[in-house]
């Protein structure tokens, strides 16, 4: 790479030590989540959302249970200012949920604010101002203390307003650019802000510490919160608060160290909607936490409508990739991970285990509304016969012999591999039916008829070159007395039949299948499946398939043969 010199670490340590977070295993307790969809993630989108777009996305966000929910930049449009009005004038705002709005640190945006949230029941508003290095000196061209008196005279305006405006008012603080800001002065400054406020049990304050721009790795970024959590100023009134960015893919990694490390609240996007890389995604943090068996307190028990809802609405896509949403997430197709997926299903069937433990899936499908059928196991030409095997069992009630599902595993990636495409599981079935099921060529099997003394004798009907024979056969059973007919007339010669037979429930009704497998010679078991409203005729019906399967195969010439014994 050139330019590796272009580039320095542009965050800062704390000045101490901040490691206690590294103590801890795993986050307990859900934190408070403020969805910013509706303000970071809309000002992100190449066309925003209209006011009624809005308003259907904040029913959205109730649905999945979020308690609060920025809902926009009051003084900065007209639709974010009639959104605002809307929610209050029609009362869509239940009881205990408490909408958030933005401001910056002037006296006409702040007193704009407040006109808009005229009534509210609840409102969280929050003032910020850029702190960093690279605001300070490009932007702004201001000195520590020139920052220092923009965030003291909001927190001023803030308290002024909120006394001369009809509602219910919490305030929070944001040092905009906190990961570019020296965390000695970042602190400096929040105190000095929560001076003015004078939070009390009562009347808690925010103080939100956003990685507007991640710059470090998450540890640095769980340091500085850490830091600050210890040296705030009323710091048991203090709600610390978390606005993690994706910019270097870390932002999930961000907001759970951050977490670890003091943080009692969350603001964050669906799917991490936002600017540049976009926001930290609640969707994921939420999940993450659901898998190590905390309760988010959100709901997600149906993704596939939440996602629905949000593509429409956003005109975004959730890639197909996206932890937990993602339409392959759940997706195996690696033959080794099929197969290891399909027996960890059926041994959590059989033993009916406290805690879901299936290899490769993090959690149950099923409990965000994902299904097994489509979404567990998928075939390609890279699948295996564990997998290949499992949609055959869950689609169509088909469980095959092991060595069968290898037979025709092979089968069906050979189809997949020429095609160059993913097969469906019809495209399975049907694969598997011309393959295996009730093969009558080029020797049709007609019907049977057994006695029994001391061994079975059966006479066996079959149709060869249009024309229709009659043998007699003898065996220790019905299928070998049919078995050793099949030898002797055809010429052919096989070993150690393999037979498996089950109910075919699903669709079938009270239909039988069978499956034989028979060996040749040589070592190779050539395959054969029946189906039938009796399982004797499935029987026999398989062992024809299996034959005909053995003669095509090896191309033996039958024809030739059978005449000869005529």
């Amino acid at each position: 790479m050139k330019n590796i010199e272009k580039y320095s670490r542009g965050y800062f340590m704390p000045p101490v030590k901040s490691l206690k977070w590294t103590e801890k295993e795993y986050i307990t307790e859900a934190p408070t989540w403020c969805s910013v969809d509706l303000r970071d993630g809309n000002q992100a989108l190449v066309v925003p959302m209209s006011l009624e777009e809005k308003l259907n996305y904040f029913q959205l966000l109730l649905q999945v249970g979020f308690k609060e929910i920025e809902v926009g930049f009051p003084a900065a449009s007209e639709t974010e200012y009639a959104f605002v009005r809307t929610l209050i004038e029609q009362d869509l705002i239940p009881e205990d949920v408490t909408i958030q709005v933005l401001t910056q640190s002037r006296e006409h945006i702040i007193s704009k604010t407040f006109e808009a949230l005229e009534g509210v029941n609840k409102a969280v508003v929050h003032l910020y101002n850029s702190t960093s290095v690279a605001q300070r000196e490009q932007v702004f061209k201001k000195s520590e203390n020139q920052i220092i008196d923009i965030a003291i005279t909001g927190a001023k305006l803030l308290k002024k307003y909120a006394s001369e405006t009809e509602g219910n008012f919490q305030f929070q603080y944001s040092p905009e650019s906190f990961t570019g800001t020296e965390v000695e002065f970042a602190l400096n400054i929040c105190n000095q802000v929560l001076d003015i406020w004078q939070p009390t049990t009562d009347n808690k304050v925010i103080i939100n510490l956003p990685a507007t721009v991640s710059m470090s790795m998450p540890h640095v970024y769980a340091s500085q919160i850490e830091y600050m959590s210890d040296h705030l100023l009323y710091r048991d009134n203090v709600i610390l608060s978390l606005h993690p960015h994706n910019d270097r893919g870390t932002g999930v990694a961000d907001a759970e160290l951050g977490m670890l490390a003091g943080a009692q609240r969350v603001e964050g996007t669906l799917f991490g909607n936002g600017e540049r890389t976009g926001n930290v995604d609640i969707v994921t943090l939420a999940l993450n936490m659901y898998s190590h068996g905390v309760d988010p307190k959100l709901n997600f028990d149906n993704i596939p409508k939440i996602i629905t809802t949000y593509e429409v609405l956003t005109n975004m896509k959730v890639h197909e990739r996206h932890p937990y949403g993602g339409e392959l997430v759940f997706t195996a197709f690696s033959g080794s991970h099929q197969d290891a997926i399909a027996k960890g299903m059926k041994w959590r069937e059989e033993k009916d285990p406290e805690h879901w433990t299936v290899p490769y899936l993090l959690i149950d499908p099923l409990d965000i509304g994902r299904e097994y059928e489509g979404d567990i196991i998928r075939i390609n030409s890279q699948s295996g016969k564990g997998g290949i095997g499992y949609v055959l069992q869950q689609k169509y009630g088909l469980d095959l012999p092991a060595n069968m599902r290898e037979s025709f595993g092979y089968s069906v990636k050979n189809v997949s591999d020429r095609q160059h495409k993913e097969l469906m599981a019809n495209e399975i079935y049907d694969i598997f039916i011309e393959k295996f099921v009730n093969i009558n060529t080029p020797v049709e099997f007609v019907n049977y008829r057994f006695t029994q003394n001391d061994h079975y004798e059966t006479i066996v009907s079959i149709i060869m070159n249009n024309e229709e024979h009659e043998f007699i056969g003898v065996g220790n059973g019905r299928l070998d007395a049919i078995s050793n007919v099949l030898q002797k007339e055809l010429n052919i010669h096989y070993k150690d039949l393999i037979y498996k037979e089950h109910a075919l429930e699903i669709g079938s009704g009270s239909k039988a299948v069978s499956y034989v497998g028979i060996t040749t010679l040589d070592g190779v078991i050539q395959w054969g499946c029946g189906i039938d409203a009796d399982i004797m005729t499935s029987s026999v019906k398989a062992l024809f398939s299996a034959v005909n399967n053995m003669i095509s195969n090896l191309q033996i010439p039958v024809e030739k043969e059978f005449s000869k014994n005529k």
